[in-house]
């Protein structure tokens, strides 16, 4: 049952008491109202409900940042109403009596709120349509699983933790049987919420999983990936354990990735369009892909510097980026090559463009919207991707690299042609700031490893 009646129905037959009402924050979070099955009929349900404009420039502990033009103490952090797109509309099966659906912002006239992360991906989803283009992806999420509880961490001050399993479980089936409990229960309850889970596997790291979701339209993938992520940790902490989707837990282990795949279709027709010999214009190519597909993926290697921090926002981020870790380090593109940025993968329809540049702590929103925005930069521009490159990208001395720390991604979206003529000044400023407010809180705490390294011997 599609949209509103799932709600309405579940409403009035009494198995929904609660309606989650949600948007993602600028951190890729879902933030939101619980609202009681009747209000959400009365009064909801057709005219949506207000928040806090704030919601949209706070850090991710709610702190209100400074630096924002869209909301401020100036502007006296006043409302957004939060209107329901049913499409999004889906039970939670583990959790009692809940549906949730995913809102736009608007202000009170019904004008969209531009630097919302999810009608920034809406604009370069529009951009791609005035090309006739549909854009189709999937996000693939890496977590760690600990045996330790959210609030057993904390109290241990995130030290000393217990990763679910003691040995690398890369595609292991002895011991992923050990963590079927969690892991099963995600699979199942995220395709009861209707979330198409295709398979889960171990992964390189002690206690790291991957679950992959089909992949869709580009908004859609989106949205699954703010249920599917929150849902995790949720269904974790119900027994007991903690997940984590920090990009670097720790740096005696694997860094947790979210490869995005990304394809092009012909809005129209439905045809796909990545393919050499797909689409009109198309000539053989050493990358297999056709024009369109070319350029969209010269693109994506053209801005990888400009939209790094749209793949890697925080500090925590760039921990990743070490040569030989499965985490790219050069931004060029290959031939099934794991070693690149950027990795050609599927034939026919399939055929599609992975970038393995983001870590599991993006904003779905936003790396999508970045993914976008770069590859119809290089369509517009008529940019070509040169050849596959063939050998080991990181021991390679003739390669552009991906910014290996915040400062450097920060100072690539400040001076980024590309941002600015694809998401315009207003929301370029926007996105500058939520980057600048990070570094800037990252440089108000002294660590753990500076205390060690300099208390006594500096």
């Amino acid at each position: 049952m599609p949209g509103r009646e799932l709600i309405d129905a579940g409403i009035a037959e009494g198995s929904i008491d609660t309606v989650v009402v949600a948007f993602p924050d600028m951190h890729g979070r879902p933030v939101g109202k619980r609202v009681t099955a009747d209000f959400f009929s009365s009064h909801v349900a057709e005219h949506g409900i207000e928040a806090c404009d704030y919601l949209l420039a706070v850090d991710v502990d709610m702190n209100p940042l400074p630096g924002y033009e869209f909301t401020n103490w100036d502007t006296g952090y006043g409302d957004v109403v939060c209107r329901p797109d049913y499409a999004t509309a889906r039970r939670i099966p583990w959790l009692e009596g809940t549906a949730l659906v995913i809102c736009d912002l608007t202000d009170e006239e019904g004008t969209p709120v531009e630097v919302s992360p999810r009608q920034i991906l809406r604009r370069q989803l529009e951009r791609a349509a005035e090309r006739g283009l549909r854009v189709c992806s999937a996000t693939e999420l890496e977590f760690f699983l600990f045996k330790d509880s959210y609030e057993e961490a904390s109290a241990k001050g995130w030290k000393e933790l217990t990763p679910h399993t003691s040995t690398i479980e890369d595609y292991q089936l002895l011991q992923t049987a050990r963590e079927e409990y969690i892991v099963r229960r995600i699979r199942n309850e995220m395709r009861a919420a209707g979330i198409p889970v295709e398979f889960s596997k171990g992964e390189a790291g002690r206690g790291q999983h991957e679950v992959n979701v089909t992949y869709d339209e580009a908004l859609v993938t989106a949205d699954h990936h703010l249920v599917f992520k929150n849902g995790i940790k949720e269904i974790a902490a119900q027994e007991g354990r903690a997940a984590t989707f920090m990009a670097k837990w720790t740096m005696d282990d694997v860094g947790s990735s979210c490869h995005v795949h990304i394809s092009l279709w012909d809005l129209e027709s439905g045809d796909p369009l990545m393919a050499d010999g797909s689409g009109s214009g198309s000539a053989s190519h050493p990358s297999g892909l056709s024009t369109v597909g070319r350029r969209f993926l010269a693109g994506q290697l053209h801005a990888a510097r400009e939209l790094a921090w749209m793949a890697a926002p925080t500090v925590n981020s760039y921990r990743r980026y070490v040569p030989g870790s499965w985490a790219p380090t050069a931004a060029v593109y290959g031939e099934d090559n794991r070693t690149c940025g950027f990795r050609l993968v599927g034939h026919g329809a399939g055929r599609r463009v992975e970038s393995r540049i983001p870590g599991a702590d993006v904003n779905p929103y936003l790396v999508l919207a970045g993914a976008i925005a770069a590859g119809l930069y290089g369509i517009d521009h008529e940019l070509e991707p040169g050849e596959p490159f063939a050998r080991n990208a990181y021991e390679a001395t003739d390669v552009t690299r991906i910014p290996s720390t915040l400062v450097e991604a920060i100072d690539e979206l400040r001076r980024s042609p590309v941002a600015l003529e694809a998401f315009g000044p207003d929301v370029h400023h926007h996105l500058l700031n939520t980057a600048e407010q990070e570094w800037a809180a990252s440089n108000r705490h002294v660590t753990d490893w500076e205390l060690a390294r300099n208390f006594e011997r500096m």
